[in-house]
């Protein structure tokens, strides 16, 4: 089960012209409106926003409830806090130049969606010191028409207006190679309820899929991997499309605080951020006991504490409702912040996300120019032994072992478990893939990846099938069990006096394994698998370029998460090519991300 938690209320404005084909975004700034820069406020205690997320609840627990009770975490570092609801973004924005407080809670692309709003005074650009989360509960639903996200382009699509799903969406059509223009939006200003997407995809059957939170994706599909039947409140043939479950690095919840805040109280930091990670770790251990042992005292007690603050109206129980707000994220903990904030060419690090955060923002209309962040500059081995914390980095190489990504299935369908698929083709005989020809596909791979980090990366040879198909006509015709009649260009084909098709791929292959055309010279089940073993070399291939490409580029990934597979003939975009231009669209290497169960891989990298 899944609780229900928004990342943040009123935010963003979108006028859309006629058709949804264009689009113009009110900037931020105007949605702010006029607000004097001011000096943080001094006060007893300090003003720490929340919104309504799993990862907030370590704030919580470290700090003892809305105000920082006596023998906390947040205390034991002489902290004294008072934690406020953020999640009206704009709101929080508003207080955080004003002075109100110096810190700012969102995800890494909300607080993009604001960085020229933030960054025009130097007083208060943001310095992004904490990654608290990545999502595990976000999700895009379609209708039964829609197979893979690239199927997304001309769609129409519902989300809320600024909040973390529009981070999330960009991910989404940038990998599958399409554009905000390539859909329609529908914009609304709730995440969840009534008006909002899960509600409007009800109402509305010309919306195509729409971006929501757990619980809604579970009312309208019955769960992450089922399909709705239309029973029992499910809309008929919903399903989820793609998901933070695989999509797992994609949305960054973060913990930012003014630039000159933090130059003169940079030690005050550097304690609320170790006890937070403190936080975190308790909290991931409480869990484990909890889902191991199906009880823990002290786990109740921190999902009592998350019903207090945030109330029985959003936290109506506390093992279903509060332990899914804190399931539907991932904590990231200390080595989590050192590989986001310091390892270089990270494709989910800070970099990275601040590139694709301020392209979102400025390419969509949401700032006129393009103003970064900085990062902390902290010393992890200092703050680990500031918060005592116990996490230790630890590889994440070979996290996915011998997984089937060949499953059998009808050729003309996609394999249900595709997410995203992309192709790159080749010149006959082709023996290599070097990275002046390819390097743009390998980048997208790599990245691809490295966003799925909970889903796998299938490698597909494919090859032609016009030789194959000629073997199998100059067999069948020494057999004498294939005829044909007409003359060229137009020749039929019969075997045993029966219609033979020869574009009817799947019964060439039941044929040929069938062993019927055997002892003939060509034997064209010889040349059937001689295809196959070339496809899959050329699989291969692609993957060890891939690799080398990234170990060029200094890029960190997990080889073991490339998946290569011979698909040989079985699989041919055009069945029977009538030309080379033909032959050639099917001499082809197929990417496809492909979702797995959740057992499949390790929820987190860290080792206590």
């Amino acid at each position: 089960m899944f609780a229900m938690r928004t990342r943040c209320g009123a935010a963003a404005a979108l006028l859309m012209f006629a058709g949804g084909a264009i689009h113009a975004q009110e900037p931020f700034k105007d949605l702010v409106g006029p607000v004097q820069v001011g000096a943080v406020k001094k006060s007893d205690a300090l003003e720490v926003p929340y919104i309504t997320w799993g990862g907030d609840v370590a704030t919580f627990h470290a700090n003892g409830g809305k105000t920082t009770a006596p023998g906390t975490l947040f205390a034991g570092h002489g902290l004294k806090l008072n934690l406020v609801a953020g999640d009206d973004f704009v709101e929080q924005v508003r207080r955080y130049v004003k002075g109100d407080t110096p810190f700012l809670r969102g995800t890494f692309n909300m607080i993009g969606l604001a960085s020229e709003v933030l960054g025009e005074n130097p007083q208060t650009k943001p310095v992004i010191f904490l990654q608290m989360t990545w999502s595990a509960g976000d999700h895009l639903v379609s209708r039964e028409g829609l197979k893979q996200t690239n199927d997304l382009k001309g769609k129409k699509v519902v989300l809320q207006k600024g909040g973390p799903h529009v981070g999330m969406l960009h991910d989404i059509l940038r990998l599958a190679s399409l554009k905000w223009s390539d859909i329609t939006v529908v914009w609304t200003d709730q995440l969840t309820g009534e008006g909002g997407p899960a509600d409007m995809f009800r109402k509305d059957a010309s919306i195509d899929a729409c971006l929501v939170i757990s619980p809604d994706m579970e009312g309208l599909t019955g769960g992450l991997e089922s399909v709705g039947t239309g029973a029992e409140g499910t809309v008929k043939g919903a399903h989820v499309l793609d998901s933070t479950a695989y999509l797992s690095e994609s949305i960054a919840d973060v913990y930012a605080c003014r630039k000159d805040f933090f130059d003169a109280n940079k030690a005050m930091i550097e304690k609320f951020t170790a006890g937070y990670l403190k936080a975190c770790e308790e909290i991931v251990l409480m869990k484990r006991d909890y889902d191991e042992k199906g009880s823990s005292a002290d786990y109740m007690k921190v999902l009592q504490l998350t019903q207090d603050i945030y109330g029985k109206e959003l936290i109506p129980t506390l093992e279903i409702d509060a332990h899914g707000l804190i399931s539907d994220c991932t904590y990231v903990l200390l080595p989590g912040n050192v590989k986001f904030f310091t390892q270089e060419n990270n494709l989910t690090g800070f970099e990275s996300k601040q590139k694709q955060a301020l392209d979102l923002a400025v390419g969509e209309g949401y700032a006129a120019v393009r103003t970064g962040f900085f990062a902390p500059g902290f010393d992890y081995g200092g703050l680990a032994t500031l918060g005592k914390l116990a996490a230790k980095a630890t590889t994440r190489s070979e996290r996915f072992g011998e997984i089937d990504v060949d499953v059998d299935i009808d050729p003309a369908n996609v394999d249900p478990r595709t997410i995203l698929s992309f192709t790159i083709n080749f010149e006959p005989n082709q023996p290599s893939f070097p990275p002046e020809v390819y390097g743009s596909d390998f980048q997208k791979a790599i990245e691809a990846a490295a966003l799925y980090g909970n889903a796998v990366l299938s490698i597909r040879g494919h090859a032609d099938p016009s030789l194959t198909l000629g073997d199998v006509v100059r067999a069948g015709m020494k057999k004498g069990i294939i005829t044909r009649s007409g003359g060229p260009g137009r020749w039929k084909y019969f075997l045993n006096r029966r219609p033979l098709d020869l574009e009817a791929t799947d019964q060439i292959v039941k044929l040929l394994e069938s062993g019927a055309l055997d002892g003939a010279d060509p034997n064209p089940r010889q040349t059937m698998q001689a295809a196959l073993n070339l496809s899959l070399a050329r699989a291969k291939s692609v993957a060890d370029e891939i690799v080398k490409y990234a170990e060029a580029q200094n890029i960190q990934f997990d080889r073991s998460q490339l998946k290569p597979v011979g698909v040989g003939i079985a699989d041919p975009l055009i069945a029977k090519p009538r030309s080379i231009e033909d032959a050639k669209v099917n001499m082809r290497v197929e990417f496809r991300i492909l979702k797995l169960p959740a057992e499949t891989t390790t929820a987190s990298d860290f080792d206590f």
